[in-house]
């Protein structure tokens, strides 16, 4: 990634704390009361608050993301802080914002948080939101750590922009791990024919097609389908050597019982991404059994400290830990370690401070890579069981860092 500035490279290590901040923007002069050393305000008098800007979903379409994420943030700064709420003698004052999804509103948040003198961002769940956010962090020179957002673009896309959360390429790598090397196999991408499916269709295109030596062929559906048989039938005669299902809203459950029905699951490996608890009934008993799932997070993959500290809090608040939990408490993190290192009003120290760092995060160790901010984490294989008349996640295997990491960015 091409640097615009120097810096100075720190090699200090942080113990306990770390520290994230994340948000979408869209381009925009900078605005009034935001000076070329990032936001304004904020003075960093010492004992002064670092005023962090969390902008999220609070509703529309991703609003359990939003309030997984948020539920995540909340305990893990807490923990990180022992309680106080503070990192290196100054409070963190946390001002949360609703972009319901939509990347204009998300604009106009965040230009408005940055307007006070907000230097810190974080918490966006769209990965629409994000791409229009992170122009607008470098263009004020703020720290910008995106949530949930899952888009290869934010890789590298600028100094300013770091994620908490994990990206496509890990989401496709882990698929690609359930028949081994794709090079001279056939992938078929079951989706509809969205925004949404369209753009897995590119990003398995992209990772096993042209880079991995797949042979990958879409089979794209009309939204407003309801009979899904003959689609599964396509399916089942495409014979593919792995079938990645991606499919979003309320004809799921008809979608899996047409892929039974149709043979779908003894003709080719069918993977898909765990999605939130509340979708595991879709599947069906007998589905579920047969389908394999990438997984970016679930409760049962991890037993670590970290990840033991932000469940006990997040339950006793009266949650649950679910599919983007972690993504809050590593942004937490990564913003405390910000602030620790580089004082919370320094944003080139604070960037210098997360370029490079490992640390112990709910997934197990985590890096955010120096040459473009891409987070190298475990991944996961799991299935789901029956258990106490529920289905429940079983981990099958935690794939590492290095396994999923995407090429280094360039800009």
């Amino acid at each position: 990634m091409t640097r615009r500035r120097p810096r100075s490279r720190t090699t200090a290590v942080c113990l306990g704390v770390t520290g994230v901040l994340a948000m979408a923007t869209a381009c925009g002069s900078p605005t009034a009361g935001s000076a070329g050393g990032g936001g304004g305000g904020g003075g960093g008098d010492e004992g002064s608050p670092v005023q962090v800007g969390l902008v999220t979903s609070t509703s529309g379409p991703l609003a359990a993301y939003g309030a997984q994420y948020l539920q995540g943030f909340e305990a893990c700064l807490d923990m990180v802080t022992d309680g106080t709420g503070e990192v290196g003698g100054r409070p963190i004052e946390v001002i949360q914002r609703d972009d319901a999804g939509d990347p204009a509103k998300a604009v106009a948040e965040a230009t408005d948080l940055i307007g006070q003198g907000v230097q810190i961002l974080a918490g966006s769940a769209s990965s629409g939101v994000a791409t229009q956010v992170a122009p607008l962090a470098e263009q004020n020179d703020v720290l910008f750590i995106s949530g949930p957002a899952a888009t290869d673009a934010l890789t590298g896309v600028n100094d300013n922009t770091f994620r908490s959360g994990r990206q496509t390429y890990q989401d496709v790598r882990t698929a690609e791990s359930f028949i081994g090397d794709a090079a001279g196999k056939s992938v078929l991408v079951f989706a509809q024919d969205s925004a949404f499916g369209q753009a897995n269709v590119a990003a398995v295109t992209a990772v096993l097609g042209d880079q991995g030596g797949a042979t990958v062929t879409p089979l794209l559906v009309p939204a407003s389908a309801t009979d899904l048989t003959p689609f599964a039938a396509q399916a089942r005669d495409a014979g593919a050597d792995l079938t990645f299902v991606a499919w979003a809203g309320e004809t799921a459950p008809a979608m899996w019982q047409a892929m039974g029905q149709q043979g779908v699951f003894d003709s080719t490996n069918v993977v898909t991404g765990l999605d939130l608890r509340a979708s595991y009934p879709t599947y069906g008993d007998e589905v579920a059994g047969q389908l394999n799932f990438l997984s970016h997070f679930f409760a049962e993959a991890v037993d670590n400290e970290v990840a033991q500290g932000m469940a006990e809090r997040v339950e006793a608040a009266g949650g649950e830990v679910d599919l983007f939990t972690p993504d809050g408490c590593t942004a937490a993190q990564m913003i405390a370690r910000a602030v620790e290192e580089g004082g919370g009003d320094d944003v080139t120290a604070m960037i210098d401070a997360l370029e490079g760092w490992t640390f112990d995060g709910v997934k197990g160790e985590l890096t955010i890579r120096e040459e473009d901010h891409a987070l190298l984490q475990p991944m996961f294989q799991a299935r789901l069981e029956q258990q106490g008349g529920e289905l429940v996640p079983v981990l099958v295997d935690t794939l590492d860092p290095e396994a999923t990491a995407p090429p280094v960015a360039s800009s």
